[in-house]
């Protein structure tokens, strides 16, 4: 599979240029140089991305022994094994390639599509999903430290990507094979499903949900992540909601009492001043 996705030096230079249009659009075509700003910062926060992925990168350490642990517990949860989901793809050889093509395909295509569209349609919306889907992208980089292989490379599961020449882990991708905690996947196919029902009133909206409900199925069926990588990542997600709607509560507060404090009439009582 040919590698279409931009390196961290590339994902630079386009947030550079970008970066560079703004000052010089902005007074002339402000929509065009606030598309440009936009496009900076999620080059950017892409190519941030692309050196984490450098950095957490692990050679396996413990990871196969904390996949183990993670198929236990899920057992002990009454999880369906993920082994069950792929026997419902295994031999039809059509539907595991398409199954394999949207897992390399449609992660950063998926968010892409989105963000153009919120941008454009909900700009309302637009800084708060940025700053969300920020947040909480760096959040699951934090627990990726602790290395997780994924289901396919453990015995009784079968990596379809690898057996049908598919595999992004083959093709030059910044991409961590023990980075299966949380899934990344899930998580942008969260923000997508629940933040396009939640803006959009559009009898179009239920695509939004419908990406988020096949990815999840097409992540397990491929074997390219557990059940709790995706419960985890949706927490991370829900964390971040909350982290960043909490701080612009708390910046809110502080400016209400620091104007309040500057504004307050004085209360003393004057005394006059009377001259003899």
């Amino acid at each position: 599979m040919p590698n279409l996705m931009l390196n961290w030096r590339q994902a630079l230079l386009v947030g550079l240029v970008l970066g560079a249009l703004w000052p010089v659009l902005r007074h002339r075509w402000p929509g065009v140089a606030t598309f440009c700003r936009e496009g900076a910062i999620v080059a950017w926060l892409f190519a941030f991305w692309q050196i984490l992925q450098q950095v957490t990168s692990s050679d396996g350490g413990d990871a196969v022994g904390r996949a183990h642990w993670i198929e236990r517990l899920q057992s002990a949860m009454l999880f369906p094994n993920e082994r069950s989901v792929q026997n419902l793809i295994l031999g039809h050889d059509t539907i595991v390639e398409l199954a394999n093509l949207f897992y390399a395909s449609m992660h950063f295509t998926g968010m892409g599509i989105f963000l153009v569209w919120l941008y454009f349609r909900h700009r309302d919306s637009y800084p708060a999903v940025r700053t969300t889907i920020a947040l909480s992208t760096l959040g699951c980089f934090f627990v990726q430290f602790l290395a997780v292989a994924p289901p396919r490379l453990l015995p009784g599961y079968v990596d379809t990507a690898e057996f049908y020449g598919q595999s992004v882990y083959n093709a030059g991708f910044s991409v961590d094979n023990f980075g299966a905690m949380p899934s990344v996947h899930v998580l942008f196919a969260a923000v997508i499903g629940w933040y396009t029902w939640r803006v959009s009133t559009s009898r179009w909206r239920w695509i939004g949900p419908l990406h988020f409900v096949v990815t999840v199925f097409v992540v397990v069926a491929t074997a390219n992540h557990w059940w709790l990588d995706g419960v985890v990542a949706i927490a991370i997600l829900i964390g971040a909601a909350w982290l960043r709607h909490g701080v612009l509560a708390l910046v809110a507060r502080l400016r209400e009492t620091t104007v309040g404090t500057v504004d307050a009439p004085d209360l003393e009582p004057q005394v006059p001043v009377t001259t003899p």
